[in-house]
């Protein structure tokens, strides 16, 4: 005689995927129940950086635990994102890339230590930062047409400064170029801040920079604005016009970061902090502190961040593509 009862075989299988997923549900539920890394790929003292430590107070009094901001830049934000990519499951290690490490990199690099759109999970965009064609006040140019046909007048010869090679920046002055059909001499710099610098100094005459880098020189009229990149004016340069209005319909280049997890992250995480993010970037506080630095808070859904980044991916890649360019 079988001493233990008969199960049904359905019944069975079913409890013990049940008692499998407990442990799972009870982690999703505590959640979270220790500090969080958030990775950054820039050093601190940047806008992404800025950004950042502005909302993790927030988040540290809504989430009940420390996010700890740890910088790791480097290989345009790939030594970062590598980190995350490869850390546990878990919502316990986040990372802050831009559009360089979340999309354009894969087409930069020959060699990737991640796949952006399979290793990483789209948790938040946090914000765009606009560029802005600046010029020293000695270039004999005042509007975009007038820079079009000057840089036209003199091929390869009229020095551009930007960011870095790969970045937001230098893909934008790139797509600049090909729409416009024109060269520049480019000269990329460690960051929008020391680019706009030269300019300033008249070492070079012309530069793709970010807004929070040369805001406050275009006001003092010690720098030149020619355009800036998104598709709308912009509430803190009023009087500059876009690109697009500029005789390039069509342009539109705006810098972005924003936060991803490492793939597989449990979807009821991803939207914990995806709310918990844009309700600290929605703080009005913060949202006036950020636009007065010329960023604009941009808080999203994961599936609407996760669309940018497929969006970007294929921009890039083609103009990445046709200006041929490589990085090591």
């Amino acid at each position: 005689m079988n001493p233990f009862p008969t199960v049904d075989r359905r019944t069975w299988i079913g409890a013990s995927l049940a008692a499998l997923c407990l442990p799972a549900a009870r982690a999703q539920a505590d959640y979270p129940n220790k500090p969080i890394r958030m990775v950054v790929t820039f050093p601190p003292g940047g806008s992404a950086d800025a950004v950042v430590r502005l909302i993790t107070p927030r988040l540290n009094d809504k989430l009940g635990q420390q996010v700890l901001v740890d910088n790791r830049p480097g290989a345009g934000g790939n030594i970062g994102m590598t980190l995350v990519a490869k850390a546990p499951p878990d919502g316990y290690t986040l990372g802050v890339g831009a559009a360089g490490a979340l999309a354009a990199n894969v087409s930069l690099y020959p060699q990737m230590p991640f796949d952006p759109l399979k290793d990483l999970k789209a948790v938040a965009m946090l914000a765009a930062i606009p560029f802005v064609i600046v010029g020293h006040p000695s270039i004999a140019a005042r509007n975009q047409r007038e820079l079009i046909a000057l840089a036209r007048s003199r091929p390869g010869g009229l020095a551009l400064a930007h960011g870095g090679n790969g970045t937001a920046m230098h893909l934008s002055a790139q797509l600049l170029a090909q729409m416009a059909d024109v060269k520049f001499t480019e000269v990329p710099y460690k960051g929008s801040g020391p680019a706009a610098l030269d300019v300033l100094a008249g070492q070079v005459p012309l530069g793709m920079v970010d807004l929070p880098a040369a805001l406050a020189q275009i006001r003092a009229g010690k720098l030149v604005a020619f355009a800036v990149t998104s598709p709308q004016r912009l509430a803190q340069l009023p009087d500059v016009p876009t690109v697009a209005e500029s005789g390039l319909p069509g342009y539109d280049s705006t810098g972005w970061f924003g936060v991803v997890a490492p793939a597989g992250t449990p979807q009821a995480i991803v939207n914990r902090l995806s709310g918990e993010i844009g309700a600290a970037l929605n703080d009005e506080a913060v949202r006036n502190t950020l636009r007065a630095l010329g960023v604009e808070p941009s808080p999203s859904t994961p599936e609407a961040f996760e669309a940018i980044i497929r969006s970007e991916t294929a921009k890039w890649a083609k103009v990445i593509r046709t200006a041929n360019i490589k990085l090591d």
